[in-house]
């Protein structure tokens, strides 16, 4: 027995010894520097972003957003905030009440928030639509450059482009030529307002051949957030001016924003068009600088942080971002895939910093364009934010938690509504908490466990563990009286059953006929087990209800030693149909932590049989780092590579870091980005990459989810 504990500590010290820390500490400026994205052609997925996580400003070539319409095609040059959103006036009186679908659920009619798309039903089909559509995100205002004297300027007048991100700074550089005049640009956003600022050098501004424009669209639901052919539909007024500073409110419907100009030794030119300005350099200046704020609420008339003050933040914040928290270097690696996957893994860092790091749960896209007319999805949350606890920058995650405070009333009423106990938390919201109409959003349940992994998270990497017990118990408790009251209990089969009406993770199946998917199976019982373990900490007395409920939680569905995603009968390994969407029955084991729930040798084989059969057109970036980490989970570290640097469309990673997905809709996609931080996390903590000798991998203050 002592040798074998001997044996044991010494492999620990070991494992920490050469996985951890590797003798030195990581050079942490050389690894994040060597991927700094350096763009020479002009492509309109090549798009680069500078945000503080609750504001982002995408640019083009130039350095600014000159070239939208191009852009348009590929990924949009937003300008977009967590507080910017819209709601046209709901003249109509659209209500929730109106779309319900009721279902006949072991004998309880249960209302769904249900989208319907038959024009035929005509009041239903314009309320569902109408609450899908408000509130949206808007496109706040557009930054790009003015070619005077150029007839119809597009992307071919821009000669020797040089683009460069430089991820310690926080700042894209880019140069130009135009007509042979060379302009410089340096792009910023600073970490604490919602501003951004740039410096132009030219000589092009000298006699006014090169200028800003400021031009303010009509925000739309679209993809690109903006409109520009309907000027007569909004306001911009300027409220204040000065030789310095420009104050311009915004109005359109109900809906107010300011944005505050710095321009100092420039002037500002109404244009021509409605909601058009240009800023101009003065006579024989050959550098011209500005700061521009985005402010919901009206600013003060005090100076804003110039172009150097903003440079200076800049710098500090992010120099700050990469020299704490987590680091995992690549370099010594041998397998040729090792490149790939740190500079996936630095430029997945950057921009989710940048475009998920807000007051709320992020867009699948972000602050850079509209998907789902700019509205979050709870189940993504996971994938958004839990890496941000896992690489030691927890904070991010725990103010985001706080939304599900703000929201808690409505989660309330609707288990309330619909016959439960405890929240039930929305999918497909708002800031408000509203739960869009859909005919998948509403069925879905397994973001239900979510907040309860958050707070586990928390509370394990916490120093005052009893200050986050305090903090989220009632939450904690909450998601897990609704999960014990939605388990229904077959007397029949002295059972607890999930569904129907419920759409699986894998949103292929059908919500009629869905009945214990496997994922959620698991999911349920972890939960309620770690809230039965709050209980414990908190030294109160086990609750009954969840005791039962994980005592006769139904078994996984299992046929010919594979899992299934469900009990129904459709749902098997010969239908097309099932081997399509997300593999989420990977998720079992490694998304989840270990329950015991698990047969390791099943999950061994149904990894396999996902490997040689699945419809990989159909999978989505977060579903190649789900399959990693359930490879790892069984001690397959040459499987989780495979999975997670897999060739297939939805697993490409573009030149600034996006994880494209398809070229209609979602040329970014974050989740696969968040997802791709977890498992890499994940196999550190576990030991698991590959033991071949091609993967000497060094990391440092990385958290675990077991």
């Amino acid at each position: 027995m002592k040798v074998s504990v001997i044996i044991s500590g010494l492999s620990f010290i070991f494992y920490l010894f050469s996985c951890s820390k590797n003798n030195k500490p990581i050079d942490r400026f050389a690894l994040v520097s060597r991927h700094n994205v350096e763009i020479k052609t002009i492509d309109s997925l090549n798009s680069l972003t500078v945000g503080n996580g609750r504001f982002a400003f995408t640019v083009d070539i130039t350095g600014l957003q000159t070239f939208h319409e191009y852009h348009a095609g590929g990924i949009p040059l937003g300008t977009m905030a967590d507080w910017g959103w819209h709601s046209k006036i709901n003249t109509e009186g659209y209500s929730l009440e109106q779309v319900y679908r009721t279902w006949n659920v072991h004998g309880r009619k249960i209302d769904y928030v249900h989208r319907y798309s038959n024009r035929r039903d005509s009041l239903k089909y314009r309320a569902s639509e109408w609450l899908r559509e408000n509130p949206h995100k808007i496109h706040l205002g557009m930054i790009g450059f003015d070619f005077q004297g150029i007839d119809r300027p597009d992307k071919s007048i821009i000669q020797n482009p040089a683009q460069k991100l430089n991820l310690w700074e926080g700042s894209i550089e880019s140069r130009f030529s135009v007509n042979g005049e060379t302009v410089k640009v340096k792009t910023l956003c600073h970490p604490q307002l919602d501003l951004i600022s740039s410096s132009v050098e030219s000589q092009l501004l000298t006699d006014n051949k090169l200028r800003i424009k400021i031009h303010f669209p009509m925000g739309i639901p679209g993809q690109t957030a903006y409109d520009f052919s309907q000027p007569g539909k909004h306001i911009t007024e300027i409220i204040s001016e000065t030789d310095s500073m420009v104050i311009f409110r915004r109005q359109q419907d109900e809906d107010i924003y300011y944005v505050k100009l710095y321009k100092p030794g420039s002037v500002l030119v109404k244009g021509e068009e409605q909601h058009q300005y240009f800023l101009e350099a003065k006579p024989r200046d050959t550098l011209l600088q500005f700061s521009c704020l985005f402010s919901k609420e009206l600013p003060d008339e005090d100076i804003l942080p110039g172009f150097s003050e903003t440079k200076a933040a800049s710098a500090a914040f992010w120099k700050d971002f990469w020299s704490t928290g987590g680091a995992v270097d690549f370099s010594e690696c041998t397998d040729p895939r090792a490149f790939e996957l740190e500079r996936r893994v630095i430029l997945s860092r950057y921009l989710t910093r940048i475009q998920c790091a807000g007051d709320f749960p992020p867009a699948e896209t972000g602050l850079t364009y509209n998907t789902w007319y700019g509205k979050f999805h709870l189940e993504m949350h996971w994938w958004h934010g839990v890496h941000f606890a896992l690489w030691q920058k927890e904070k991010i995650l725990e103010n985001q938690m706080q939304y599900y405070f703000r929201i808690l009333d409505k989660a309330i009423a609707t288990a309330r509504h619909q016959g439960y106990a405890g929240v039930r938390w929305p999918k497909m919201t708002d800031p408000e908490g509203n739960e869009s109409p859909s005919n998948v959003g509403p069925y879905l349940i397994w973001q239900q466990p979510h907040f309860i992994y958050y707070a586990e998270l928390l509370y394990r990497n916490a120093k005052d563990k009893m200050s986050i017990l305090e903090r989220y118990k009632d939450l904690v408790f909450a998601t897990a009286d609704f999960m014990a009251s939605y388990a229904w209990y077959d007397s029949t089969q002295n059972r607890y059953i999930l569904g129907p009406a419920l759409i699986s993770a894998q949103e292929s199946l059908r919500p009629e006929t869905t009945v214990n998917p496997a994922f959620e199976l698991v999911y349920w019982y972890w939960g309620l087990k770690t809230a039965q373990e709050w209980r414990r900490r908190l030294r109160l007395v086990p609750d009954e209800r969840y005791a039962d409920v994980l005592k006769k939680l139904s078994p996984l569905p299992v046929k010919d030693n594979l899992y299934l995603c469900s009990e129904d009968t459709q749902d098997t390994w010969e239908n097309q149909r099932y081997m399509s969407d997300h593999p989420i029955i990977a998720g079992i084991s490694g998304m989840i932590p270990e329950t015991g729930f698990v047969d390791k040798d099943i999950l061994k084989n149904s990894l396999d049989k996902i490997q040689q059969v699945w419809n990989w057109q159909s999978c989505w970036g977060w579903d190649f780092p789900l399959l990693a980490m359930s490879a790892a989970s069984v001690g397959r570290g040459e499987q989780a590579i495979d999975f997670l640097l897999m060739d297939a469309p939805k697993n490409r990673y573009l030149p600034n870091g996006h994880n494209f997905q398809d070229a209609t809709r979602l040329m970014i996609y974050l989740p696969g980005n968040g997802g791709l931080l977890t498992a890499v996390a994940y196999m550190c903590t576990t030991n698991t990459f590959p033991k071949n000798g091609k993967w000497k991998v060094k990391w440092e203050n990385l958290n675990s989810i077991n």
